[in-house]
């Protein structure tokens, strides 16, 4: 039981620091204090120092020698380069998704579409959020490639800071939904070169409207 509770509390600081980090509340280079990070959540300095263990091995802290744990943070460039790659590998994954893809998954893409639809009209932009990284995750998955899964697993950190500034963007928010609604139809058609392009364009234009907004 205490086991349990003490994977907890380190699940629940971990998540909370790195959202901060992924958010930009803690910035490349600050501190991370377990005696202020313990006070903070309170709980004991045991989860906060396994927590901040996790992040090092995610590459969002760095652990220097008289130091403690510092972030590292993401880069704006980190962000242009991890785009670079997105294009290219989200690209195949739509184009092979368009070959695999189940009614099911087709019909849960209309959902989230029709949900983003629903939460644009409200400005309610941590949900569309949600709703793109949802979007893109049925994508990996339908796409019949571990690989390709796999490497796109490994963008969480990057991606979701990057999601947080372009879906805030002016005008970007509906950009997006109606590109996501023009992918989805190319998905149910099966074709898969347009997919592979929409999705291609879709990705290079977040990132214009992230460098816009940073």
């Amino acid at each position: 039981m205490a086991n349990n509770e003490s994977g907890s509390l380190r699940a629940r600081v971990f998540a909370a620091l790195e959202k901060a980090i992924i958010n930009g509340e803690y910035k490349s280079g600050d501190n991370l204090s377990e005696l202020m990070l313990s006070q903070k959540y309170g709980v004991s300095r045991t989860p906060v120092r396994e927590a901040l263990m996790q992040l090092e091995l995610e590459g969002l802290v760095e652990n220097i020698p008289n130091k403690g744990a510092v972030v590292v943070g993401i880069s704006d460039k980190d962000i242009d380069d991890i785009y670079i790659v997105r294009m290219r590998i989200e690209g195949l994954a739509a184009r092979l998704c368009a070959a695999n893809i189940e009614e099911s998954e087709l019909k849960a893409l209309e959902k989230i579409t029709g949900l983003q639809e629903f939460y644009l009209e409200r400005g309610d932009y941590d949900s569309l959020r949600e709703l793109d990284s949802e979007f893109h995750s049925i994508i990996f998955d339908s796409c019949g490639n571990r690989a390709l899964r796999f490497m796109l697993s490994n963008f969480h950190n990057y991606t979701q800071r990057a999601r947080t500034i372009s879906v805030k963007s002016i005008g970007r928010a509906e950009k997006t939904v109606s590109e996501h609604r023009a992918i989805l139809e190319a998905l149910r058609k099966r074709d898969g070169d347009l997919a592979e392009q929409l999705t291609t364009e879709h990705i290079e234009h977040a990132k214009e409207s992230i460098r816009a907004n940073t």
